[in-house]
């Protein structure tokens, strides 16, 4: 639901690890992770073993009033229970984006372990991150439309050919980013819904950039996790400001990016990922803040679903699916 750092009290961590790649290892003494990530890092307990310390987790990237969440390293054979005799680190500002763009930028792919990315691309999609209203609510929407779920699931739908439950017009593949202005609220704040999805060309090499934008308030553009199922993805680059589809891809991590299936997009920049579309099925990709998620910040994939055998009846039991053979 949030974004947390992570900070063990005099100790640095040595990240290892990330969403289940190796990771060329880096050392930090506070750890950024976003919702729905995981990370394995090393700690070496070579601080005095006559008291405990103190691990702290913050709420970053929301000025938010939740308490720090604590526990106690135990450096046997001091009592577990026993509190250290400092007061808990401070840790980064919650707006401070500097060291968690550092952080995304250092994670790479371990040397021996990298698996290179394609080269070139099929195709690419720009999904712009905005707030919007639909009917006087707040909704989040990509591209300025606010994701709805059809009550077909979409892998039934597609694979019986009924084509009736949801919207076939394919979404936007982009915006007007000439034009629009990501540092401001929008000039037209209003979205609309729908419940297309995006049909790749399966085995296809498919690039997708992720540009933050600002909220309707002034002064506000949040951090954004996105996941992606199904699949892992290169992550080709991150960057500050509006996204150049010129000049930035000439920027890409080419060499040992690392593979994730969850990145961060921080306020007012863009991140930039790659993957092969060679997994038959109906894939959401969508913010895992689940509320943001909920309110329309979402995307669906959809590539191969003819190379599926038969669906089995046991699952022909929502919306239009259940008078399907």
């Amino acid at each position: 639901m949030t974004n947390i750092s992570f900070n063990m009290q005099g100790h640095n961590m040595t990240v290892v690890e990330a969403d289940g790649s190796n990771v060329e290892p880096f050392v930090v003494k506070n750890l950024f992770i976003y919702s729905g990530e995981t990370y394995s890092v090393l700690i070496k307990a070579d601080q005095a073993p006559t008291r405990n310390y103190w691990i702290v987790s913050k709420v970053v990237a929301r000025n938010s009033t939740t308490p720090n969440g604590l526990a106690i390293f135990n450096y046997h054979p001091n009592n577990p229970t026993t509190s250290p005799p400092t007061v808990p680190p401070v840790g980064p500002a919650w707006n401070d984006v500097e060291p968690r763009l550092a952080q995304c930028e250092a994670t790479k792919a371990r040397q021996g372990y990298i698996t290179p990315p394609p080269h070139k691309s099929d195709r690419v999609i720009v999904l712009l991150n905005t707030q919007n209203k639909i009917n006087g609510y707040i909704r989040w929407s990509v591209n300025n439309v606010s994701f709805n779920l059809p009550n077909t699931p979409y892998l039934i739908a597609v694979k019986e050919k009924l084509h009736h439950v949801f919207n076939q017009s394919p979404p936007p593949n982009g915006y007007d980013h000439r034009h629009y202005d990501i540092f401001n609220p929008p000039t037209n704040p209003n979205a609309t819904t729908s419940t297309s999805i995006y049909k790749l060309q399966f085995d296809s090499t498919v690039d997708i950039v992720i540009q933050n934008a600002n909220a309707l308030s002034a002064n506000d553009s949040e951090t954004h996790p996105w996941h992606l199922h199904g699949h892992d993805f290169w992550v080709m680059g991150y960057g500050k400001g509006k996204f150049d589809i010129h000049k930035d891809p000439k920027k890409y991590n080419l060499v040992d990016p690392i593979l994730k299936n969850t990145v961060s997009v921080q306020p007012y920049g863009w991140t930039a990922l790659r993957f092969r579309a060679n997994n038959p099925g109906v894939w959401y990709f969508h913010c895992h803040i689940e509320y943001h998620l909920f309110l329309g910040m979402g995307v669906v994939f959809e590539e191969g679903v003819e190379k599926l055998g038969k669906l089995p009846p046991s699952i022909f039991g929502c919306g239009d699916a259940k008078v399907s053979p």
